[in-house]
């Protein structure tokens, strides 16, 4: 069985013993997580989500991703230039169950 969850602002395409990772959750490892905004089950699709329909999932861990560097600069002048660096967090979560 698949499924279209949205969280964090983004839509996954998951079915059940997926590893997914997505925009940090406050919820510890081991803990369960139920994501109740699902779009699509198979072929049954909602306008925008489906009535009584949910993703059961199991924290497995936080972390960072890898570094970006951001470098701006305007041309031909040599005050503005400027290095950044950032590493976003995430939530890797093990889909469980699909009910629907």
């Amino acid at each position: 069985m698949k499924a279209v969850i949205k969280t964090g602002g983004k839509q996954y395409y998951v079915s059940e013993g997926d590893n997914i990772y997505v925009e940090k959750l406050d919820k510890e490892a081991g803990d369960e997580v139920v994501f109740d905004q699902v779009l699509m089950i198979d072929t049954k699709v909602g306008n925008p989500y489906l009535d009584g329909a949910s993703v059961v999932g199991k924290v497995v861990k936080h972390g960072k991703q890898r570094k970006i560097k951001i470098f701006k600069y305007t041309q031909k002048s040599k005050a503005s230039r400027r290095r950044q660096g950032h590493r976003q967090p995430y939530t890797q979560v093990l889909i469980e169950k699909i009910n629907g």
